[in-house]
């Protein structure tokens, strides 16, 4: 898209992605592309298991379906505008398109931070309380929880998303960018943005800051029971319960904590580099944590691995 005259309203956008590096368009579209499909494939397949499996209808595997499907939908916001930016020379959006698609991704990425919370919560009172642990997380209590997240994510989603859409943008179009990232596109906004800078402060106060406390609340109780246990296999047996949780909590968060509060580069030579590695640093969050989570719960879950297994063999059985 070309550029117009500086004051002229912007009808859409052009994503840069790796325009700088047509060296790695290709291998990067082949690589994002397996790694979509392994999304799509494991985070299906954990949703299967846990819907019609009768052993998994608890909270914490209705917590983990709700999480793949979050991980499905947002990667499906992002992924195949990614991949056509490799293989289209002019990659440009429409206004209304790229304001969806990050209307997706802010909803999808809050309600999971939402929604890791709320299953530090469910291994707290698993661990804590496990004679009244049904009665506490009754399905009266983990459905409005899951809702609630998503709720609020959504609730999120609308304001920053209609924050930045009322923004005039003139002239410079171009997001560098792989994708409509919120930040990206408020750089290209031809007016004041401090009402945007303080809603996204007190967004990431109450979808990163609040549920990161709980779970390093909920984690420090946990440690604490489990050091109770006097036997060493009980605590092995009690840590397992949320090990899988602990570990994609560190990869989702260690990503958002490392893209964002990382220093920048002062070096004006090094703005090129810099600027290559934070958009990897984002692929990597919206493509490889969600990957990730399936295979972890899958390895470190004997329950879905038995789960997993029927399932295989009852396609296999003649009918």
């Amino acid at each position: 898209m070309d550029r117009v005259n500086e004051t002229s309203p912007v009808l859409g956008f052009l994503l840069l992605g790796l325009s700088a590096h047509p060296a790695l368009e290709k291998t990067f579209f082949v690589l994002i592309l397996l790694m979509y499909l392994v999304i799509l494939l494991g985070n299906g397949v954990l949703i299967l298991v846990t819907v019609f499996d009768p052993h998994l209808q608890t909270p914490m595997y209705f917590f983990l379906a709700n999480l793949s499907f979050l991980d499905i939908c947002y990667t499906t916001s992002s992924v195949p505008l990614i991949l056509d930016s490799f293989l289209n020379p002019r990659k440009t959006i429409s206004f209304s398109a790229c304001f969806g698609q990050m209307f997706l991704s802010f909803a999808m990425g809050a309600t999971e931070c939402v929604l890791l919370g709320m299953m530090a919560f469910d291994r707290y009172v698993a661990i804590g309380s496990p004679l009244r642990y049904p009665v506490i997380m009754s399905k009266a209590a983990y459905v409005p929880m899951a809702v609630s997240s998503w709720a609020a994510g959504i609730t999120n989603s609308v304001v920053q998303t209609f924050l930045a859409m009322r923004l005039p943008f003139c002239g410079n179009n171009v997001i560098n960018h792989f994708a409509c990232e919120i930040l990206a596109v408020l750089k290209l906004a031809c007016t004041d943005i401090s009402i945007n800078v303080i809603s996204m402060a007190v967004a990431n106060m109450m979808f990163l800051g609040v549920p990161l406390l709980l779970i390093f609340v909920s984690y420090m109780l946990i440690l604490s029971n489990i050091l109770r246990i006097p036997s060493a296999e009980g605590r092995k047996k009690a840590f397992s319960t949320c090990s899988a949780h602990l570990t994609v909590v560190i990869i989702f968060y260690g990503t958002i904590l490392f893209m964002y509060g990382k220093p920048k580069s002062k070096d004006p030579l090094g703005a090129d580099k810099q600027d290559l590695a934070d958009k990897l640093i984002s692929l990597f969050y919206g493509v490889v944590t969600p990957m990730f989570n399936p295979i972890i719960y899958s390895l470190r879950n004997k329950d879905v691995k038995a789960a997993m297994k029927g399932l295989v063999s009852q396609k296999h059985l003649p009918k």
